[in-house]
């Protein structure tokens, strides 16, 4: 007999019939994530759970699943799951990295190319049926061209995006809590404490994880040592950010833009008073959102369960420790 497995969403069709080879599956099939107390009363009988990083997973939830073998994340992040509880339990626990790293660093420079340009005001100028002629200074941008950029974060993501920014000729700087020289000289790029990198550069990208020592990194201290001219791009984690600091620093002129593709609170409610700036892009967490790095991610997903459902070590575990 199959084991008995619990899926938190749909996966891509491929990923899907993957998994169906090896276990038997139980889908939550909606758009929105499963209440709280709908998982818990799901994986009762289940061996191993597939989640998003939209489900909160913690210690209840496991011990709520005593024949619980694996617990799968269909992401990189994994700051929803208790890793401390599941380790504590002898539970491996799998993300997926490596596969998210081209298209969100695409996505970042999409969001900053589209800022600098003020490409959603010029989109809602002709839907509106205000475009009457050309003009020299309509909707005037900022140049991408030679300008600086700050990385905060140089992991895969933040490499990536470096890369793409030599391309425009930018001026890259960046600050990670550990230096890392050889990339330095790889790339061209150059270190500096956060403070000064906020001072410098016309662009800030963000690329950490979420952890006490990020969650509320960008606050009014931090924004009020950005260039008036500067515009803030974060696809990393929306709580790194202040929201309210964020709206204070766009409203008040402190800096000239930001795009965002991850908030706090996520999703962001329609009322809510970021989506009255007229300097601020939010797109609904896409940066991974292409049919590519989607399948990959759901087919790592599924060989991370289907080794944990067989007892070997996960391909990619993040609390390896638990084979000790």
């Amino acid at each position: 007999m199959k084991p008995f497995v619990y899926v938190t969403r749909r996966l891509p069709e491929p990923a899907l019939q993957s998994l169906l080879q090896v276990c038997e599956v139980e889908i939550w099939d909606h758009d929105v994530p499963p209440p709280y107390e709908v998982m818990v009363e799901k994986v009762v009988d289940k061996e191993a759970l597939l989640c998003l990083l939209t489900d909160c997973i913690d210690a209840g939830l496991m011990d709520a699943a005593p024949r619980l073998k694996v617990i799968s994340q269909c992401a990189v992040g994994y700051d929803n799951i208790d890793v401390g509880a599941a380790t504590a339990r002898g539970i491996p626990v799998g993300n997926t990295p490596g596969v998210l790293t081209d298209a969100t660093a695409d996505f970042a420079f999409a969001l900053l190319m589209a800022a600098a340009r003020r490409i959603g005001e010029a989109i809602d100028y002709v839907r509106q049926g205000c475009w009457q002629t050309w003009g020299l200074t309509l909707l005037l941008g900022q140049s991408v061209y030679g300008a600086t950029l700050g990385i905060v974060g140089l992991g895969r993501i933040g490499q990536a995006l470096a890369r793409r920014a030599s391309g425009f000729d930018m001026r890259i700087l960046y600050y990670d809590t550990t230096r890392q020289p050889e990339v330095e000289s790889e790339l061209g790029i150059e270190y500096r404490p956060l403070e000064d990198l906020l001072r410098e550069s016309d662009f800030v990208s963000l690329h950490v994880g979420l952890t006490d020592e990020t969650q509320g990194l960008m606050d009014r201290r931090k924004f009020a040592l950005m260039k008036p001219t500067a515009i803030l791009v974060n696809t990393s984690r929306g709580p790194v950010v202040d929201p309210e600091a964020l709206y204070d620093a766009l409203h008040e002129g402190q800096i000239a833009y930001a795009a965002l593709d991850v908030t706090d609170p996520e999703p962001l409610p329609a009322d809510h008073q970021l989506l009255t700036l007229p300097n601020l892009i939010v797109a609904p967490h896409i940066a991974s959102a292409t049919v590519t790095s989607r399948n990959l991610m759901a087919a790592r997903a599924v060989q991370n369960l289907a080794a944990g459902l067989r007892g070997e070590r996960l391909p990619y575990c993040v609390n390896p420790e638990v084979y000790g």
